[in-house]
């Protein structure tokens, strides 16, 4: 029951963070409210359900409207206090950043829920937190983050690793999920600040 509750207060807190960032990615497209609400649902719930999909259990916001009425509450912050949101350089980047590592958590705990070896678990954190910037990349007519060289993805599965770390060392759950955010978060923070990044394939030439 204890991890259920963690569980849904880390979706809670990932869906406030993605929205957040899904809204401000549309209104620099100068999107209508309407618009903007989509992109920040979509982005906010489009990874929790691939995952709760592929688990065969109900998508966690068929449940309950709290996760809708949160990604309402996200538009709302945006538009009334967006102007002073403004001048922090950067700001879609760390919401987008506490979003992905909140939801890599909280699909690591409800894949282990679910009673999935921990190799699956930290597939579906990773699908968890990076599906819904690409649902949104895509409503954006962006090319999606995963597919640059900077890390975004690999962030997930290191959290995941140092989750898995963290457990099997006897650390409690609540502790592990504090440090794996953190870590995760890091990560992403370093990575981009340094352009730290994966290589890149390198091809013949353009397709025709």
């Amino acid at each position: 029951m204890k991890q259920d509750i963690v569980i849904s207060i880390i979706e809670l807190l990932g869906t406030f963070a993605f929205a957040i960032s899904g809204i401000r990615h549309a209104a620099a497209k100068h999107f209508d409210w309407f618009g903007g609400y989509i992109c920040g649902v979509a982005v906010a719930i489009g990874g929790g359900t691939m995952r709760d999909v592929m688990l065969g259990t109900t998508p966690f916001w068929m449940t309950t409207p709290v996760y809708l009425i949160c990604t309402a509450v996200a538009l709302l912050t945006v538009v009334f206090f967006g102007r002073w949101m403004e001048p922090l350089k950067n700001a879609w980047f760390v919401f987008d950043t506490l979003g992905l590592a909140l939801f890599t958590i909280a699909g690591i705990q409800k894949s282990l829920a679910f009673g999935q070896p921990f190799w699956v678990a930290i597939i579906m954190g990773c699908i968890t937190g990076s599906a819904g910037g690409v649902i949104r990349d895509v409503l954006l007519n962006n090319e999606p983050v995963i597919f640059h060289k900077e890390i975004y993805a690999m962030a997930c599965v290191l959290g995941g690793i140092a989750y898995w770390a963290l457990i099997e060392m006897g650390l409690p759950v609540e502790l592990t999920a504090v440090i794996s955010f953190f870590i995760t978060c890091a990560i992403r923070f370093l990575a981009v600040r340094y352009h730290i990044s994966l290589p890149t394939l390198k091809g013949e030439g353009k397709e025709s």
